[in-house]
């Protein structure tokens, strides 16, 4: 779809990198609907060349927030350019929202998803309560100054465990992990042996059979909600995407000034989004699973 530019490369060329990007210019309203009308009705790679490097500040930026997790900054930015890829796929021009809105969702999980896989040997947890607290917890350490601590004192645990809704030994626990250096499995197990500490670790790798399903099954899930965020409107795509799919969720309050309306008419909507995508990915899920009966 694009050329070669978004190939980050070596973490020593990416100021060159940042810099270079800047040179591609922003896109107006009115130039980012033609193209993406020229790529979604033609296929046109040319307008997605465009329309995605136009957006490759928009990856950096995002990239950024996540230069905590000991991650190389250009591999980070390489993942939020394969998200920013897969949202210009989608992104239906029709719909009268900015692609940089719809982009954002997928740039975030493209990187989040990489850092989830790649940040250690040992897997982290997986479910929403896991990674909201894997990815808030040095936000929430930062703000108590207890970054470099170790271990939390109890009444730390307990105001970040009521913060991100976890309980208090799920945030002792991924600390810890955090906070514990990963070590080489090629290290000799003692110093006067040959044996290495991987020679003792059993294969658990999933084949590559269950590796394609399961990632097969992540883009479906994607792609199915950005398919059912279609049926909301601007504000309440808005409200939807800032209460139920940040890490750091807007506040009531916050939406509710930026909207000119109260707190509990922010609350009314963003309810009423959440049915509309749970119902428009029911409908969807029910569809497909009428044409596959069929077929």
């Amino acid at each position: 779809m694009v050329s070669s530019v978004i190939d980050v490369g070596p973490e020593s060329n990416l100021s060159r990198y940042l810099q270079e990007i800047r040179k591609f210019p922003l896109l107006t309203p009115e130039e980012e609907l033609s193209l993406s009308r020229r790529w979604k009705e033609t296929g046109d790679t040319q307008a997605a060349h465009r329309l995605v490097t136009s957006h490759l500040r928009l990856v950096a930026k995002i990239a950024m927030g996540y230069r905590g997790y000991g991650l190389p900054m250009n591999e980070l930015i390489s993942e939020g350019n394969i998200g920013m890829m897969q949202a210009v796929r989608r992104f239906d021009p029709e719909k009268g929202f900015r692609l940089a809105t719809y982009a954002m969702w997928w740039i975030r999980a493209a990187i989040q998803e990489y850092i989830l896989h790649s940040w250690s040997l040992v897997k982290m947890g997986t479910t929403a309560a896991q990674k909201k607290l894997f990815f808030n917890l040095r936000r929430l350490k930062g703000q108590m100054q207890a970054i470099d601590d170790g271990d939390l004192r109890p009444e730390q645990v307990n105001k970040i465990a009521r913060t991100l809704g976890v309980s208090e030994q799920d945030v002792v626990d991924m600390n810890r992990r955090m906070a514990a250096p990963d070590h080489s499995l090629n290290a000799p197990m003692r110093a006067d042996q040959d044996n290495e500490w991987q020679d003792r670790l059993v294969d658990e790798q999933h084949n590559q059979e269950e590796l394609y399903a399961e990632s097969e099954e992540m883009s479906g899930r994607k792609a199915l909600l950005a398919s059912a965020m279609e049926s909301l409107n601007d504000r309440e795509r808005r409200i939807f995407n800032e209460r139920r799919l940040k890490d750091d969720p807007a506040t009531l309050e916050d939406l509710a000034h930026e909207y000119g309306i109260s707190r509990e008419r922010v609350r009314q909507i963003e309810v009423r989004a959440f049915e509309k995508v749970q119902a428009a990915m029911k409908k969807e899920v029910e569809a497909r699973r009428d044409a596959a009966r069929g077929g």
